[in-house]
């Protein structure tokens, strides 16, 4: 039963992260390029007036660009997003087994685990995307420049560049979405409960999965949005960074303050964050109970 449960975890996750990256990949692609400091229209030009932003946006060019990177994505994102899923669904079932009162805890750990393991697989995709969205690589050439690096010891253009950062990001800041999904998600149902059946206030499959995602991603985010900054600025700086120094440079060019220079593009991180969490959480759980009904 374990293994079958498991298993369906797994499945829901992979369905739920192919449908969050499908959804939300322009607003990724954007945010890429803001926060390595790229224009957005182009990598040699910007747009001079309102005229030509107006042209520039509606072309087609511009919009297929939004898309640029999403191949190596599609095709990790959905086994990164089992991977996570698999460790919240392990470490809830695991607490609620042995004690039912530290489900946050377990679902916290598992998060944090999840986190770190799908950080090796992530960390060279990811580095495929920014050389496509950010340098203007094509998938071929940005996929073989890393695959020659992904068994290098030299750390100035081989595949795991970033991946302290993308450590960071993704070890804590997972389990707490995890957690804050969990308290969100019980604490919702609970108030639901208090109301007949007749009037609620919340549909369970819908909303309830769609406001706890939509809060958990917040809350990640505010935790590990510094290192993703820093991850994307080690990748494209293609000098292979170290986290601090790297850091420190984001708070000088901040005019030397901490909260603009390590949260810069945080407004649109969560304008992708919460979607694609709330779109994730939402297939995630009407998969997984249709498919161990």
């Amino acid at each position: 039963m374990v293994s079958y449960e498991a298993g369906a975890d797994f499945v829901a996750g992979w369905c739920s992260g192919g449908a969050a990256v499908i959804a939300c990949q322009p607003i990724d692609t954007i945010l890429t390029r803001l926060q390595a400091g790229a224009p957005l229209f182009g990598q040699n030009t910007v747009a001079s007036n309102h005229t030509t932003q107006r042209a520039k946006i509606f072309s087609v060019g511009f919009i297929s660009s939004l898309w640029r990177g999403s191949i190596p994505m599609i095709g990790a994102v959905p086994v990164q997003n089992a991977l996570m899923m698999s460790g919240y669904g392990i470490g809830k079932r695991l607490s609620e087994e042995h004690d039912a009162d530290k489900v946050l805890l377990g679902v916290f750990v598992g998060g944090c685990l999840g986190g770190v393991i799908q950080s090796f697989l992530m960390s060279p995709i990811e580095l495929i995307k920014v050389k496509q969205q950010v340098i203007g690589n094509s998938m071929v050439v940005a996929t073989s420049d890393v695959a020659r690096g992904i068994f290098s010891l030299n750390n100035n253009g081989n595949a795991w560049r970033g991946l302290g950062a993308t450590l960071l990001r993704d070890g804590i800041p997972h389990g707490v979405w995890f957690a804050s999904y969990e308290y969100a998600k019980v604490y919702l149902e609970e108030e639901n409960k208090k109301v007949l059946s007749s009037s609620k206030l919340l549909h369970d499959e819908l909303t309830i999965p769609l406001l706890s995602g939509s809060f958990a991603a917040t809350m990640a985010w505010i935790v590990g949005y510094p290192f993703d900054l820093i991850k994307t600025k080690i990748q494209v700086s293609g000098c292979g960074g170290s986290i601090l120094g790297t850091a420190k440079d984001l708070i000088r060019e901040a005019g030397g303050r901490p909260l603009p220079g390590l949260y810069r593009g945080f407004t649109l991180k969560l304008a992708r964050a919460i979607p694609a969490s709330a779109i994730g959480f939402v297939v995630y759980e009407f998969i997984k109970k249709r498919i161990t009904i």
